[in-house]
């Protein structure tokens, strides 16, 4: 995990063990607490064109930024609960993609590519 991603997961476990909450912070809490933050965010989006979103005014860029905060602290809490580095799984799936969308056969398509053979 990256220096900082890492010092976020120390800092969020500190946060929660001095508050005595790690048994409320079990995956499936955090990946329901993670669902409910990304529906927040994407509230914030729901009714602006697609201008507006591409350049929202202040008030709303910042409780985007909240949201954006709240969805990035959820999902870095839950990672540290299950032992995976953010970074790496990045990474990998990022790698498969790349292994899928050949830039030749899928530039400027929006198509989903089939699964990777096993």
């Amino acid at each position: 995990m990256s220096d900082d991603l890492e010092r976020l997961a120390v800092r969020l476990r500190a946060f929660a063990e001095v508050r005595d909450w790690e048994r409320f912070h079990t995956s499936k809490n955090l990946a329901m607490a993670l669902a409910g933050e990304v529906g927040e965010l994407v509230a914030e989006f729901q009714w602006l064109t697609a201008e507006e979103a591409a350049r929202p005014d202040p008030d709303t860029l910042a409780r985007v930024r909240a949201e954006l905060g709240d969805v990035t602290n959820y999902l870095v809490r839950l990672a540290d609960v299950l032992g995976v580095d953010l970074v790496a799984a990045a990474h990998a799936k990022l790698d498969e993609s790349e292994r899928r969308y050949d830039p030749d056969v899928y530039r400027g398509s929006a198509r989903k590519a089939p699964p990777l053979p096993p």
